[in-house]
């Protein structure tokens, strides 16, 4: 098992880059099956979870290149299957997104169950209601069955405005008959690169960026090439650990167009960070006090669909709670399993009390200290990370193996900007010797 052992409390300084955003190139990967020629994916993220779904990809025909560093090939001239390896398709909550694709170009498609973070129940029912509107026929008997040999265009309304939700059903919608207009869409960065991405296969699609999207389908997709934008999640990880560890950051190409309502949410606790162009500025040594609501009221920071602040930095905003000056009450709307790990965070010193499965109230600033803490999930393995970082003392950070399904080389893009951080091999149960 990979363990990051970690010395605390030094600040950090210097520039880092972020990654693509692994959230739009799972399903841009996806979607690379839809045309019988080659697509060209540029700015990939080398994560865990992009190297699973490349597997899937081969598994089902498609030839799958790296042509250079984070630039890849995907030519799906054939597919020969429309079943999936349970248990690589099981490695990713992003092998759901294989569902739309499949059904539009072949028809049929069996789907295990998904993987992915163990953070509460993930439904997948918006999927196969958007689908079999299109449709598709749906037998959730165990494995998942889809049937639908002539999609047609349909006027949807999601029941929930779900990310993958949305992606499955613009990608069976490219190469339906018809017009389909899809309500209650979601329009994070991620689901509008995929969009861009199909246009530039030929696809025709209006209303990006918005909660009504409408697709007319064509008869086929050519191939192409697109660039994945930086990872904003990443982003406001960079900017929360440059906070904690009252040091000064650089992080280039940050897609501060993303940022805005992380910046509003951030200065809430005290929090600045400079825009200059396309980069990100965090200035060393600031104040972080809570700014209370009107009348003294303490403030909730809570997850919402785009453009309201995403649930995957709800994690990154407790660890920097836990260091500003006030009281702030954390509310995760979307998952019942995703605040558990603050357990970890309260052995490590933080005034935290768990008020229910959604909702934790935080108190600062509490001085935390070194311990072993193991990562359940890509969000909360970071947070532990920046954690760790602010920490007095060494930390152990194991199952790292979850940091690194979303975030690349992480160990040496820390190390760059001064962080004490060393990635070892240890058996299951054994202690670090150091």
């Amino acid at each position: 098992m990979d363990t990051f052992i970690i010395e605390g409390g030094h600040a950090l300084s210097g520039t880092v880059i972020p990654s693509g955003n692994k959230n739009a190139a799972l399903p841009l990967l996806a979607a690379c099956l839809l045309t019988d020629e080659p697509v060209i994916l540029r700015n990939v993220p080398d994560i865990g979870d992009i190297r699973s779904m490349a597997e899937l990809l081969r598994a089902v025909g498609a030839s799958v290149e790296e042509l250079a560093p984070h630039v890849w090939q995907v030519h799906a001239r054939e597919v020969n299957t429309t079943r999936f390896d349970p248990r690589l398709f099981g490695l990713i909550r992003g092998s759901i997104t294989l569902a739309g694709p499949m059904l539009g170009r072949m028809g049929k498609v069996h789907l295990p169950r998904p993987g992915g973070d163990v953070i509460g129940r993930r439904r997948v029912d918006t999927h196969f209601l958007a689908l079999s509107a299109l449709g598709a026929e749906v037998d959730t008997d165990g494995a998942f069955c889809l049937r639908g040999p002539s999609l047609t265009g349909a006027d949807i309304l999601l029941d929930e405005t779900s990310v993958t939700a949305t992606e499955n059903a613009i990608m069976a919608a490219t190469l339906a008959r018809g017009t389909t207009i899809i309500r209650n869409a979601a329009s994070e960065p991620h689901v509008q690169d995929l969009c861009h991405m199909l246009v530039r296969l030929g696809a025709q699609i209006d209303g990006i960026g918005t909660n009504v999207v409408t697709i007319q389908g064509v008869e086929r997709l050519n191939g192409g090439e697109y660039t994945i934008g930086s990872d904003y999640m990443e982003v406001g990880s960079y900017i929360a650990l440059a906070a904690v560890t009252g040091g000064e950051l650089l992080i280039k190409d940050a897609a501060p167009e993303h940022l805005r309502m992380v910046r509003m949410v951030l200065e809430r606790l005290g929090v600045c960070f400079e825009v200059r162009g396309e980069d990100v500025f965090v200035p060393a040594d600031q104040e972080m006090v809570v700014l209370s609501d009107i009348g003294g009221a303490v403030p909730s920071i809570a997850d919402a669909p785009w453009p309201g602040f995403p649930a995957d930095l709800l994690s990154m905003v407790t660890v920097l709670a836990s260091q500003a000056r006030g009281t702030v009450l954390i509310h995760e709307k979307m998952f019942e399993g995703r605040l558990f790990w603050v357990d970890s965070l309260i052995f490590m010193g933080a005034r935290i009390i768990l008020c229910d499965p959604h909702r934790c109230v935080v108190q600062g600033p509490a001085p935390l200290h070194g311990d072993q803490v193991t990562s359940p999930d890509i969000r909360a393995g970071m947070a532990l990370l920046i954690a760790a970082l602010c920490a007095q003392g060494q930390s152990v950070i194991r199952n790292v193996g979850q940091i690194d399904r979303g975030y690349e080389r992480v160990e040496d893009k820390l190390r760059a900007v001064g962080a004490r951080i060393e990635r070892v091999t240890l058996r299951d149960g054994a202690r670090p010797g150091v």
